[in-house]
């Protein structure tokens, strides 16, 4: 019965984890057979024979794996694009290399170390001991046979062995922790000058020749798409509700092996009264709002009202809810609120909280402690996803029994009535849109444009349903001709002459600037706003500006010394003239705390390319001969 209830209810947290275990397992190791012997050659391996049972293997499991990491991401042309097949036969490689010198180095795993591994797997375990109708009917349900699972397993205590031999002298610096950690850490400010083209559109002139000229060189961005008209039938899972039936028992098993998905998160409940705060706002501005709210937290604690208080200081979005933000679990707020809120107990009032908002007063009303909800409280719940399960599969099961039935180059819609269903049209659609009638169905548009004139497609997945489509007719891409695209041309004209109107005024800003006019003279020489981005490091965006790893390269090596940059920075929102305005270095006390933590980041970075390059000595060093190619 747990097979069975396996089987009908894939979608579990705990097959889910298993699953991407198993993928990430096969990925790495692409699921090779020790003792498979049989069938066609396809490489030998410093003399040693991978065969085509075990190159099947391989390349099916892989298949699999990402198939299931992707979901409905899947598309099968990604095998051709990924080069799988190729992915499969070097993965092979790699593990043979791997275990030949694991031999080598008198490397081995014994079969109680592959057993204690297994029973201590913590999918297979139930009440913290290993259960073997969990461990067979989870291997039962990803169609593994358990020598196949342990053989992996082994391959993994291996693979660990090896690594402890390899990074066994692998050490990190104290002086490479520190630079790391300054490199990632270590701030700068910026001020900045902003040349919006949305000011220089009123000076821009359309010139009708040019606008022709600006056509001509980007008519490729006005390309129109292919389109594609489909007929098609749905099968609804909701239609074989009537043939579903589900018993106490198999609820109860789903409640048993589902543990984590009936447990209900610590929750509070609270109101909190906000003044807002710049994060990186000045000591006076700081001091002002800081007083001010001290003042608010004397009359909370004096036990005024506090959602009246909320309802007259409060600069939040709930103040007209008298700052009540109702229950809410870890995670949904932000940090340091959630920090504050989650050690209170109820009715109390915290100190003052600084936010990336500013400062709050938090008033806990109420707690809910984690609990784990009882089976009677879940049961229709449980009911619900249970029958969802089972009607989808049998509207999978219709829609192959459909498809097995379907005569070669039938019309979809005389076909369709014959199983009692209906066909619709979705009209004329491009690649990347939504199949017109049916919602989030962006990303199975693609394989659908490959089909021929009235060629059916498989059966597809989308949002729960299945359909079979049929193409209709196709109208291919083509350039348009001005007339049919003058306004969105003349649109983008315009833009395009602010753009560069902007971007030639802020060069002649920053030569200006280099020249030795001073900053804050030009801006009210020019009548432009002075920006300040406040500190940030390498890894943040740029307050006010945004991302660009150009910028953050440049600004870095700016100094007091060379305070502006030889060129200004664009982006989609115009030019900027930027100037360094200071540095703020790590803190020693917090690279105290932290610095183990990117001493393990550098340990793992130096330890994965010290395996690639193990891995490629080895390869390079080997004899490895391809007897039958697998690409294509």
């Amino acid at each position: 019965m747990v097979l069975s209830l396996m089987r009908k209810h894939a979608k579990s947290w705990l097959i889910k984890f298993l699953i991407a275990i198993i993928a990430v397992v096969f990925v790495f190791y692409f699921g090779y057979s020790f003792t498979a012997t049989r069938g066609l050659k396809i490489a030998y391996v410093n003399g040693e024979l991978i065969n085509e049972a075990a190159y099947e293997k391989a390349y099916r499991e892989l298949v699999e794996g990402m198939r299931r990491q992707y979901q409905s991401m899947w598309d099968d042309n990604l095998i051709e694009k990924l080069n799988m097949k190729q992915q499969a036969l070097e993965g092979l490689i790699n593990q043979k290399l791997i275990s030949q010198e694991a031999r080598k180095l008198g490397l081995d795993v014994t079969e109680s170390e592959s057993q204690k591994a297994i029973m201590d797997y913590p999918a297979f375990q139930v009440g913290g001991r290993f259960d073997m109708r969990r461990y067979q009917a989870i291997l039962g349900q990803n169609r593994m046979k358990p020598e196949d699972f342990e053989v992996t397993m082994a391959l993994q205590l291996l693979d660990a062995k090896l690594q402890q031999f390899l990074f066994s002298f692998l050490e990190v610096p104290e002086n490479a922790v520190l630079e790391y950690y300054t490199f990632n850490n270590e701030k700068i400010k910026l001020g900045f000058v902003h040349f919006n083209p949305e000011k220089f559109e009123k000076s821009v002139t359309v010139d009708q020749a040019a606008m022709e000229k600006f056509f001509k060189k980007n008519q490729e961005q006005y390309r129109v798409p292919d389109k594609i008209k489909l007929t098609y039938m749905e099968i609804d899972p909701d239609g074989f509700k009537e043939k579903v039936t589900i018993t106490d028992g198999e609820i109860e098993s789903y409640y048993e092996y589902n543990p984590d998905m009936f447990v209900e998160r610590k929750q509070v409940k609270a109101r909190h009264i906000l003044f807002k705060l710049e994060k990186d706002a000045d000591e006076a501005t700081d001091k002002i709002v800081r007083e001010a709210a001290e003042a608010v937290l004397k009359e909370a604690r004096q036990g005024k009202d506090f959602a009246e208080l909320a309802k007259k200081h409060s600069e939040g979005p709930s103040k007209s809810e008298g700052g009540d933000l109702g229950y809410f679990s870890e995670g949904q707020m932000e940090r340091a609120f959630e920090e504050a809120a989650f050690k209170m107990k109820k009715d109390e009032v915290s100190d003052l909280v600084r936010s990336f908002f500013g400062y709050h007063i938090i008033k806990v009303e109420d707690i809910k402690e984690k609990r784990t909800k009882p089976l009677e409280e879940v049961r229709e719940q449980i009911r619900e996803v249970l029958i969802s399960g089972a009607t989808g599969e049998l509207a999978h099961e219709k829609g192959l029994s459909i498809m097995d039935q379907m005569p070669y180059d039938v019309e979809l819609d005389q076909y369709a009535p014959q199983h009692k269903l209906e066909t619709k049209d979705t009209g004329y659609f491009a690649s990347g849109e939504p199949i017109p009638g049916i919602s989030r169905s962006e990303e199975k548009g693609n394989p659908l444009f490959s089909l021929d004139a009235k060629e059916t497609s498989e059966l597809i997945e989308l949002n729960g349903k299945f359909y079979i489509f049929q193409l209709v007719e196709k109208k291919l891409s083509h350039l348009p001709d001005l007339k049919d695209v003058a306004k969105k041309v003349k649109e983008d004209y315009t833009k395009y002459l602010s753009y560069e109107k902007a971007n030639g005024a802020a060069k002649s800003y920053l030569e200006e600037l280099r020249k030795g006019k001073p900053w804050q003279e030009l801006a009210k020489e020019k009548k432009m706003d002075i920006g300040d981005t406040g500190y940030f490091t390498r890894n943040e965006l740029v307050p006010k500006i945004g991302y660009d790893a150009a910028l953050i390269e440049t600004a870095f090596k700016l100094n007091k010394n060379k305070r502006y940059p030889d060129t200004v920075f664009e982006n989609s929102k115009g030019a900027y003239a930027i100037r360094w305005e200071g540095k703020e270095d790590i803190d020693k006390k917090t690279y105290e705390k932290e610095k183990e933590k990117y001493r393990f980041s550098l340990m793992q970075a130096r330890q994965k390319r010290v395996f690639q390059n193990w891995i490629q000595n080895l390869r390079k060093n080997a004899e490895i001969e391809i007897v039958t190619p697998v690409s294509g």
